[in-house]
């Protein structure tokens, strides 16, 4: 299993990634507090941007209301521990198959129904709007005034209600971006992998050679939306708090999606290098125009916008590809 997942991927490369994991395992006990937050945030979008980028990277369904499985996630752990104090590991055994149902219902209307491309885009936006305001109107979960978990002081890490210091959401993250990148590898080696990136190059094509694209379409939408749930489940115990129009607000889910575009989309490790660029990036601009005495509104969204415009112009096919080939870990394109 681990020989077919290394086949075909340079040493160097393998070297690479187990420099980074032990960098990134090691940061926590450097990092300050407010760099361990950018770290946290940072693994957060890696995360949520690998399972964006099974859906559209690899099966061609492009999302842009993905933060509606974010919330669905987040909201369904978080009310049945504010009602009933179940446990956030037990509330995702909940939340992810809430957000699948969510992710099959949104596709069986698409896909049944042959709707693609922008149009599909749309749809996806309106679920996510849908969401935004019939939470906004739910009082069981807060409604529009917040749906606020209770903290309390801990003395130690507790794992089990993911109640204690950053650093263990950090390590939380961590291993989960790291078994995300495993399993999307996986996912690409195996035969449905095959499939869906039959379908993302030409549906027709792929249709007339024999593939039920529905049936396959709909594996990538629901598994990316289950996945995606995890994300939420971190946001809300990590945060402490909801608001409709945060978690399913259309910034979050552009947010979702800059990372993997900016690093690559159907690439394995253009999520986290994008994450690091876009984020990381824009909250060190940030620190230094701060350390200087500058404080101007919409600064890391005119950053945001500057870095997708330089990434379109000057590498379309996002920084891991052109980094990727310098490295000579992939030849480059005829």
């Amino acid at each position: 299993m681990i020989a077919r997942l290394v086949e075909g991927v340079p040493r160097r490369a393998l070297l690479l990634l187990a420099g980074l994991l032990a960098l990134l395992a090691a940061a926590p006990f450097f990092a300050g507090d407010y760099l361990l937050t950018v770290l946290i945030l940072i693994l957060y979008f890696a995360y949520v941007g690998q399972a964006w980028n099974i859906m559209m990277g690899f099966a061609g369904q492009l999302s842009l209301g993905h933060a509606l499985y974010v919330g669905l996630g987040a909201y369904t752990a978080a009310a049945l521990y504010v009602h009933f104090g179940v446990g956030p590991w037990i509330g995702l055994l909940a939340a992810m198959p809430v957000a699948g149902l969510a992710g099959a219902f949104l596709g069986f209307l698409a896909f049944r129904f042959r709707v693609a491309g922008v149009y599909f885009a749309i749809l996806t936006i309106a679920f996510d709007e849908f969401a935004r305001v019939g939470f906004g109107h739910l009082k069981w979960t807060g409604a529009s005034a917040g749906l606020f978990l209770p903290v309390k002081q801990y003395a130690h890490n507790d794992l089990w209600h993911l109640r204690g210091h950053p650093a263990m959401f950090y390590y939380v993250l961590l291993a989960a971006t790291a078994l995300a990148f495993v399993f999307c590898r996986a996912l690409l080696q195996s035969r449905v992998g095959y499939f869906w990136l039959a379908i993302r190059e030409d549906e027709e094509a792929a249709r007339a050679s024999g593939i039920d694209t529905f049936r396959y379409k709909m594996l990538a939408v629901v598994i990316s939306a289950a996945m995606t749930s995890f994300a939420g489940v971190i946001y809300a115990f990590y945060y402490n708090n909801l608001f409709p129009d945060q978690v399913f607000g259309i910034e979050h889910s552009i947010e979702i999606i800059l990372a993997p575009i900016v690093g690559g989309i159907g690439t394995l490790f253009g999520p986290l290098l994008g994450t690091v660029v876009i984020e990381g990036v824009s909250e060190g601009m940030r620190s230094v125009l701060g350390w200087l005495g500058f404080d101007v509104p919409g600064t890391k969204q005119l950053f945001f916008g500057a870095v997708l415009l330089f990434i379109v112009v000057a590498m379309p096919e996002g920084v891991w590809p052109w980094l990727a080939r310098r490295l000579r870990f992939m030849e480059r394109r005829k």
